[in-house]
């Protein structure tokens, strides 16, 4: 099943996807559910419980503070960054919730139970959410699933599997299947996701949607830039890239192409500084690895001959691309650090990044493969092991070294013809398997790894 491009890349919230995007918009979902079985405002109690990886890194990753302001009804791609500070103070200084922005429930961090031994089946980021009228009777349950990127499923979703739309000659679910489509057209792979795309909005809109996208990873990149002192959380890690800008500026002032790698570094630091401290964000494919995407796609428009002559075209190309590959690791493998480790994470978004910046290249469908092949066969294996359960050591600087990899992976794509030992498919079935045998203290738990064998004052963490 194809997964749409405006799917794998959605506007949210800071720190991640999968621990703050997904659970808020679980809790928005609950209210919804509540609303539409017509006992919203009989509710004078709410349980909130978190399993497995979201009770152990969710103070981190912000968690608690979302699912509360997901049930006052706030959603994640809608949400500001002031919002959400000045919401998790009022909720710590209140002890209330107002469920659906208006019934007030007594509720705060502190009453979220945490089963951080407790993983239920279907996946390491499950939560559930109860309902209590005055009779103490639940009015209504139900557990959800954040399964990466932001997406959500519940668990009667879970058990029954996902609705299969209807495919059609622009569908594929395989890198197979998406350099046959290619090959029978005549077509990049771009414009294969394009007439995927079209099924259900027109050009015009696929390509101000896209265009939009590109415009929120660049704010993000600007405020990331603007901005110094401290990230949140008690790892106290310093900003990096404001100072930084200062420097190239100085140094770069004519983007002479020996900087191009500092300038990569820098996009990539910027957009997941902003992460870390809630900032706006789009998902690519998941918070944990949204600087990646920007800082290729800043590399194909001001470092390659097509984006200087058109970026915004290199642009849309370049995330249709993206979006492509992306939708093979969402539907054959796992894009959640909780389920397969960093691998699923900036692996996939680094495979993505490599494959998109090979069609701006001139790349054929087969080199795009290639290119994607190359960067996830060398991000096989990536754990995630958070510190303080924080997405900041060592997932900042992650993101950096991963959009190097993903432009030395275009390049090597470019240098053969396409033709190559190992195919995308067989790396995305290898990266599922690794993260199905990899311990679970190395999949987002900060139990494994830099968690347990860096020293940390947790205070105020």
């Amino acid at each position: 099943m194809t997964i749409s491009v405006f799917e794998l890349f959605k506007v949210g919230i800071g720190p991640s996807s999968s621990h703050t995007v997904g659970p808020m918009r679980a809790a928005a979902n609950f209210v919804d559910e509540l609303e539409t079985a017509g006992v919203l405002a009989r509710v004078v109690d709410v349980r909130v419980e978190l399993y497995g990886s979201l009770a152990a890194t969710g103070r981190g990753h912000g968690t608690l503070p979302a699912v509360l302001l997901g049930l006052e009804g706030y959603r994640p791609e809608t949400i500001e960054s002031e919002e959400m500070e000045s919401g998790r103070e009022r909720l710590r200084i209140t002890g209330k919730i107002m469920l659906g922005g208006r019934v007030p429930i007594a509720l705060s961090e502190e009453d979220v139970a945490l089963y951080t031994r407790t993983v239920l089946a279907f996946h390491p980021n499950g939560m559930t959410l109860t309902a209590y009228g005055a009779d103490d009777n639940a009015l209504h349950r139900q557990t959800y699933f954040s399964v990466g990127g932001g997406f959500v499923v519940t668990a009667f979703e879970a058990a029954t599997g996902p609705v299969i739309a209807d495919e059609d000659d622009t569908s594929f679910s395989s890198a197979a299947e998406l350099l046959e489509l290619a090959s029978a057209s005549g077509r990049s792979v771009s414009e294969v996701m394009h007439a995927f795309e079209c099924r259900t909005r027109s050009a015009e809109e696929v390509r101000a949607k896209l265009l939009h996208l590109r415009d929120v990873m660049v704010e993000c990149e600007q405020r990331g830039i603007s901005r110094t002192g401290l990230l949140p959380g008690a790892l106290q890690v310093r900003r990096r890239a404001g100072h930084w800008y200062q420097r190239l500026s100085q140094e770069d002032p004519h983007r002479d192409p020996s900087f191009a790698e500092d300038w990569v570094n820098l996009v990539a630091l910027a957009v997941n500084e902003e992460n870390a401290s809630g900032g706006r964000i789009v998902t690519a494919p998941t918070n944990g690895a949204a600087g990646i995407i920007p800082a290729v796609l800043h590399y194909a428009t001001h470092y390659t001959n097509a984006g200087k002559v058109d970026a915004d075209e290199v642009a849309v190309r370049f995330l249709l691309t993206a979006g492509a590959i992306g939708s093979l690791y969402k539907e054959r493998a796992s894009i959640s650090g909780a389920e397969v480790g960093c691998q699923g994470e900036v692996g996939s978004a680094s495979s993505m990044a490599a494959g998109g910046l090979a069609e701006i290249l001139g790349g054929t469908p087969e080199q795009v493969e290639n290119a994607a092949e190359i960067a996830m066969e060398h991000s096989l294996g990536l754990t995630c092991d958070p510190i303080a359960g924080l997405v900041q050591i060592p997932c900042i600087e992650r993101n950096a070294i991963s959009a190097g990899k993903a432009i030395n992976a275009a390049r090597m794509a470019l240098r053969g013809d396409g033709t190559h030992r190992v195919s995308l498919d067989e790396v995305i079935a290898t990266m599922r398997a690794t993260g199905r045998d990899m311990s679970s203290k190395y999949k987002e738990t900060s139990t494994g790894g830099l968690a347990v064998n860096v020293s940390v004052n947790y205070v105020g963490c």
